[in-house]
């Protein structure tokens, strides 16, 4: 089949790699120059399979109350005049209970178990380097009550098969001895030993050019701004030069046998306008990623600080530290007071918790710390979606929130196995489909 996929992220790279293992023709469509330019690009850089937590639960109503008047909360909830955003809050709020929470891990770890599975024969067939760590996750806390309630969570988790196990402040430091400084502050931890980390946009744009190896077309710099049905149909689309990038706004009219839609939280309001409804919002994430000034104290070992819900990952010579995330629509913008105090409080984190490890404030030659932020495309369930909408020749792959490194190979797999007619080997809800243990999919919200 003849096959368009739009949007050149983790998800939309991986998809285009199982598709071509399937013989199908491929086109990747994206605005940006390269691959994974966007939610991809500077993430935490966790595989994080284990540690797949909704952010639904019993006790984020009151936390996100409590957290509204913090610019430094992790979980910022900003109120707007947008529809979408209180539709959203709604059916999340629906979500924040414990028989929903464990209905709700049980499929995303699924996709996580299903999506590690494929990453590794990725990367067994295709040899990527992508500053990889096979070390394990450790998520430490600061007060007695998180670790009782992270003692809950791992019981949980060892239920479902996840051998996440919690440990002494000791034994953390045994894991990680680069927390030394900061011991005196924790007082236990939890450690899997079977994730992982490594850089995600290194490792998709390099699967793109493999991909591109395999005759697979990428149209960089250009955009799909609409999509136009003919009855019930997508049969073909027409793609544009990015109107920022570009004074020729002529368009390219593909024909085509499907449409697979994995532009990350812009997927929704394109689906929109040919009626396919999906609750899918921005969640602004930020990260910082610093310069390493002291190799011999930075950790190996990825890991969860509890406290202020940020993650520390070493991506070779750098520290990525990522955390925090803002509902409150599109905005990207860094340099807005409440931007800056998110920044701020990544830097100051790594100075409490790793103090001189890294050049937090650029003093060093070439050691300027790099922030960004990006939009995490969130359901209110934090499920995805992945299948077939009620128009033929139209499918989705998104609303991946803070998961899709996590999940991007399986989703690429499981997307391609579904369209080519073919049933992934896990029990997951996928969208316009049964699920592979015969229940009916509904939407996941």
């Amino acid at each position: 089949m003849k096959i368009i996929v739009l949007g050149a992220g983790i998800i939309g790279v991986s998809t285009a790699w199982h598709l071509l293992e399937r013989g199908h023709e491929v086109t990747v469509v994206d605005r940006q120059s390269d691959a994974a330019l966007e939610t991809s690009f500077a993430n935490a850089g966790q595989i994080s399979v284990s540690y797949c937590e909704p952010w639904a639960n019993r006790e984020a109503p009151l936390k996100l109350l409590k957290w509204m008047f913090r610019s430094d909360a992790p979980l910022l909830f900003r109120p707007q005049l947008d529809w979408q955003q209180w539709r959203w809050g709604l059916r999340f709020l629906g979500q924040c209970n414990d028989a929903a929470f464990e209905r709700n891990v049980r499929q995303i770890l699924a996709l996580g178990l299903y999506s590690h599975a494929a990453l590794k024969d990725i990367v067994r067939a295709t040899g990527i380097e992508f500053n990889r760590q096979e070390r394990g996750i450790a998520h430490y806390f600061t007060d007695q009550q998180s670790l009782d309630g992270a003692a809950a969570a791992a019981e949980l988790m060892h239920r479902l098969g996840v051998q996440r196990r919690v440990v002494s402040t000791a034994e953390l430091l045994q894991i990680e001895p680069a927390f030394q400084p900061f011991a005196s502050r924790i007082v236990g931890a939890t450690y899997t030993a079977s994730d992982e980390s490594g850089d995600a946009c290194v490792f998709t744009q390099a699967l793109a050019r493999h991909c591109a190896a395999r005759g697979a077309q990428f149209l960089y710099g250009h955009t799909a701004p609409r999509l136009e049905k003919s009855g019930n149909a997508i049969k073909s689309i027409a793609i544009y030069p990015d109107e920022t990038r570009a004074t020729d706004r002529k368009s390219l009219d593909l024909k085509v046998d499907a449409v697979i839609v994995a532009c990350g939280s812009y997927t929704a309001p394109l689906l929109r306008g040919v009626g396919v409804d999906l609750p899918i919002y921005p969640g602004k994430g930020y990260s910082a990623t610093f310069r390493i000034l002291r190799p011999e104290r930075a950790p190996q070992v990825s890991t969860i600080d509890d406290e202020v819900k940020c993650a520390f990952t070493r991506l070779g010579d750098q520290l990525r530290v990522a955390g925090t995330i803002e509902l409150g629509g599109y905005d990207l913008a860094l340099h807005t007071q409440l931007a800056r105090a998110r920044c701020q409080m990544l830097a100051e984190r790594v100075e409490a918790v790793l103090p001189g490890v890294c050049d937090t404030r650029g003093e060093s030659a070439g050691g300027a710390p790099h922030f960004w932020a990006g939009l995490r495309p969130a359901t209110p369930t934090n499920i995805p979606y992945i299948g077939r909408t009620s128009i033929d020749g139209l499918w989705v792959n998104a609303g991946h929130g803070t998961l899709g490194w996590t999940h991007g190979a399986g989703s690429g797999k499981a997307m391609a196995e579904l369209i080519s007619g073919e049933q992934p080997d896990m029990d997951f809800g996928f969208y316009g489909f049964e699920a592979a243990r015969g229940r009916t999919a509904a939407a996941p919200a």
